[in-house]
C-alpha cells in the first residue's frame, strides 16, 4: 500500500515536473502592452478596423502593424488613450457616417406585391427581388438594423432605414450587409447627400416613387464646384470635392437631394469687426472674399454659395447672417 503511494506520487511528481518544463519551453511572451491596448478597445469586435477582433488589432497596433486610431467606434478618446501606451502620436481622421441613398417611403413609393416570408431584406431580394415598385430602392426588412452592433440604425414608419448620427460609429456593418447596395459611409460633416440608388430613366422612376432621382442633371450644372456627375442617370456626389453649399438640394425637382444645413443664408462682413486677417478669403472656395490684408474684406453675393465656411473660419465674428437664402430677405 505504501509502496503504491509512493508510485503514485512520484509519477504526479514527474509529471507536474513535465508540465513545467513544457510551459516554459512552450510559452509564447505576451507583450503586456497588448493587454492594455486591448483593455482600452471597446470590445465590441465589429471587425471595422479589418482584424477579426479587438484583440487581434491590439496586437497589430503594439507591433506597429495598425495606428492607434484604427478602431473606428472608440473615436478619439480611445485613438488617444492607445497612442500613449504605444507611444505614438495620433491624428484623428474625421468620423464616418452612415447615408441611405432612398427616401422612398411607403408614401412616396409604389409596392407591386405581399411578401409574407421571414423579414430579412436578403430573404425577400432572393424571393421577389423586393416587394418595392423600385427595384433598387430600401426594403425595410431591418437587416441593415440587425447588422449594427451599436444600435445607430433602425426603420423607420414609412419602411426606410434612418440612422441615427450620434450613435454611428461609420464601422460600416449595414454597408456590407444591405442586398441592394444602398448605404455608403461620408464624413460626418458633409451635409448634402443623394438620397436615390436608382439607375433609371426619369419616367420610370416616377412611375415608381414620387422622391427619386430622375437624372435631370440640374444639381450637377448647379454644383459651383463640379462635385456632382451623373452616372447611368443618376446623381453622384464627390465627397472630396463636395462643399456642401447645398446649391443642388435647392434646384432638385423631386427633393431627393438632402441639406442637413438647411435653411442656407446669405453672409456679409461687419466691417467694424472685422480685423482684415484674411482668413475668410483664404477658406471660400468659390472667390467670393475679397480684400486687403488688415482691411475689412467684402463678400460678393453674386459669387457666394453660402457653404459658410469663411462664418466658421472668421476668429472675429465679423461675418453676419443678413437673410436666408431663398427667403423674404433672399
Amino acid at each position: 500500500m505504501i509502496e503504491a503511494a509512493i508510485i503514485l506520487v512520484a509519477i504526479g511528481g514527474a509529471a507536474a515536473l513535465g508540465l513545467g518544463i513544457a510551459s516554459i519551453k512552450f510559452s509564447v511572451y505576451v507583450d503586456p502592452k497588448v493587454e492594455k491596448v486591448d483593455e482600452l478597445l471597446p470590445g465590441a469586435n465589429c471587425g471595422a478596423c479589418g482584424y477579426t477582433g479587438c484583440h487581434s488589432l491590439a496586437e497589430a497596433i503594439v507591433a506597429g502593424e495598425a495606428i492607434p486610431s484604427a478602431c473606428i467606434p472608440g473615436g478619439e478618446t480611445v485613438a488617444k488613450a492607445v497612442g500613449e501606451v504605444v507611444g505614438v502620436s495620433t491624428e484623428i481622421a474625421e468620423r464616418n457616417v452612415a447615408i441611405v441613398h432612398c427616401k422612398g417611403t411607403r408614401e412616396k413609393s409604389t409596392m407591386k406585391g405581399v411578401y409574407l416570408g421571414v423579414e430579412d431584406c436578403r430573404a425577400a431580394t432572393l424571393v421577389l427581388g423586393t416587394p418595392k415598385g423600385c427595384f433598387y430602392g430600401c426594403i425595410g426588412f431591418g437587416t441593415c438594423e440587425h447588422s449594427c452592433p451599436f444600435d445607430a440604425i433602425h426603420v423607420g414608419e414609412g419602411g426606410i432605414a434612418v440612422v441615427d448620427n450620434d450613435k454611428c460609429t461609420g464601422c460600416g456593418k449595414c454597408v456590407a450587409s444591405c442586398p441592394k447596395q444602398l448605404i455608403s459611409l461620408a464624413p460626418i460633416s458633409l451635409d448634402v447627400h443623394v438620397r436615390c440608388n436608382s439607375p433609371e430613366k426619369g419616367k420610370a422612376v416616377k412611375s415608381v416613387c414620387e422622391v427619386g432621382c430622375i437624372g435631370c442633371s440640374k444639381c450637377a450644372k448647379t454644383c459651383p464646384v463640379d462635385a456632382i456627375e451623373m452616372k447611368d442617370g443618376l446623381s453622384v456626389i464627390d465627397i472630396t470635392k463636395c462643399i456642401s453649399c447645398g446649391r443642388c438640394a435647392e434646384v432638385c425637382p423631386t427633393s431627393n437631394i438632402d441639406d442637413a444645413a438647411a435653411p442656407r443664408h446669405y453672409l456679409e462682413v461687419n466691417e467694424a469687426d472685422c480685423i482684415g486677417c484674411t482668413k475668410c478669403a483664404k477658406v471660400c472656395p468659390v472667390g467670393a472674399v475679397t480684400g486687403e490684408k488688415k482691411k475689412p474684406h467684402l463678400i460678393n453675393k453674386d459669387k457666394c454659395v453660402s457653404c459658410m465656411k469663411c462664418y466658421e473660419a472668421c476668429p472675429k465674428d465679423a461675418i453676419v447672417k443678413v437673410g436666408e437664402r431663398g427667403g423674404e430677405n433672399g
